[in-house]
């Protein structure tokens, strides 16, 4: 599996620990960076890349970190083919991908400790979109209306 990940200064720390981690563990991971601690970036520089790779199926799973996860998720959701949550336990971690197929985890550098970022990544990228009726149905809703707001 292909793993995208990136952050901003608020999440640089954890990106370094989290892109090792999943190295150890056998994952291609692709760095958007940032590739050094600046406390002026800023989290669309990376994120965007990130979300483009994961629409474009250049990786399969993403990972987007700024100080409080919520930035990188409201970035990411504006590229169409990305399902990015901002994730804090573990419930969410499995179900948003079982049920609503998310492809990136946004997770808040400055609000979950390394421990817990590790179980929601690995809790992350071990769930399967259930492909049930149901959320096949949902999401074809969620697809067409991507295809409705590029055409306005």
């Amino acid at each position: 599996m292909r793993i995208g990940i990136a952050a901003d200064h608020g999440g640089f720390e954890l990106k370094e620990f989290l892109a090792k981690a999943l190295r150890d563990l056998g994952y291609a991971v692709m760095d958007f960076g940032a590739s050094g601690l600046n406390p002026e970036d800023d989290y669309p520089d990376f994120v965007v890349p990130l979300a483009r790779a994961v629409s474009a199926g250049k990786v399969d799973r993403a990972v987007a970190i700024c100080g409080s996860g919520v930035g990188a998720c409201v970035v990411a959701n504006k590229v169409a083919g990305v399902r990015a949550s901002l994730i804090h336990e573990t419930f969410s971690a499995h179900q948003g991908v079982e049920d609503d197929d998310m492809n990136m985890i946004c997770l808040g550098g400055l609000v979950v400790g390394h421990a817990l970022a590790w179980e929601l990544v690995r809790t992350f990228l071990q769930a399967k979109f259930s492909g049930d009726g149901r959320f096949q149905r949902r999401l074809a809703k969620v697809v067409a209306l991507e295809r409705k707001e590029a055409q306005s």
